[in-house]
């Protein structure tokens, strides 16, 4: 499916988690081959795939070598589309997964002002649910990037990339040599970030559920770059001392979230 208007144009695949496959401004291509894709009902990492709720614990399937539950159940199933025109769309997503019943719901849109994403998600289960939802770009990164975004804490973790202590910061603002092969999750974020690369700069700004939290992540051995607006601290359903910076939302049965991201571009 392909949504072009101005000076946009988004390839996205409904049938395969409806993941961003190529997003191009003016021609010049945004993302890496990777592409982008959603995170839901849950955001980033959860150890060993254990969600503790309700006086059970559930068992997520286990997907990262380091012995975690990555990225929500999501990620590749497939979406609806209730509606499609050549500059918007609405796709629809439904799961069930103890404890996950969940109906979700993206609407995207392209034109003068920039990227306009809007993702909810709805239990749609009987009892009560904690969920989260996030976005996950692959950004291109060629050489001579620049990043900033602010934010008041940030997370240290272990080897596993699980979150261990909070710490104060103010963000991020300069060239890789400040956080090139950095993973880190950011808190109290002001919901803006930008990349500025050689030939154009990158701009999002998040609202609702997303306006919070940002996952960063550089890796040193391949050119992209990760600014990824989630809803919550990763794990955070198992380390309820974090849960003040970014707490996974009780859901009640039949009650929803939304966020939403505008990302815009300029040469």
């Amino acid at each position: 499916m392909r949504l072009q208007a101005g000076p946009w144009v988004l390839e996205v695949t409904p049938e395969r988690g409806a993941v961003f496959t190529a997003l191009r401004h003016e021609g010049r291509e945004l993302l890496a081959p990777q592409g982008a894709f959603w995170m839901l009902p849950w955001c980033n990492r959860l150890d060993g795939g254990r969600f503790p709720w309700n006086g059970q614990l559930h068992r997520l399937p286990v997907n990262e070598a380091a012995g975690n539950a990555l990225h929500g159940l999501g990620r590749d199933a497939p979406w609806s589309v209730k509606h499609a025109s050549g500059a918007d769309a609405i796709l629809l997503q439904s799961l069930s997964h103890p404890p996950f019943h969940y109906a979700a719901r993206l609407h995207l849109s392209v034109g003068e002002a920039g990227l306009a994403m809007t993702l909810s998600l709805r239990n749609m289960g009987a009892e009560p649910c904690p969920m989260g939802l996030g976005w996950h770009p692959w950004f291109a990164r060629p050489p001579a990037c620049r990043v900033r975004l602010e934010a008041g804490s940030a997370f240290r973790t272990d080897a596993r990339s699980l979150p261990v202590e909070a710490f104060a910061t103010t963000g991020l603002d300069g060239g890789e040599a400040g956080w090139l092969g950095l993973d880190r999750h950011f808190a109290s974020w002001n919901g803006r970030a930008e990349l500025r690369r050689p030939d154009l700069a990158i701009h999002l700004a998040a609202e609702g559920e997303w306006a919070r939290n940002l996952q960063f992540f550089a890796p040193e051995e391949r050119p992209v770059l990760c600014l990824e607006p989630v809803s919550h601290v990763p794990d955070v359903i198992n380390r309820p001392q974090f849960a003040g910076l970014g707490p996974m939302r009780v859901l009640e049965p039949g009650e929803a979230m939304t966020a939403r991201l505008v990302l815009t571009a300029r040469a």
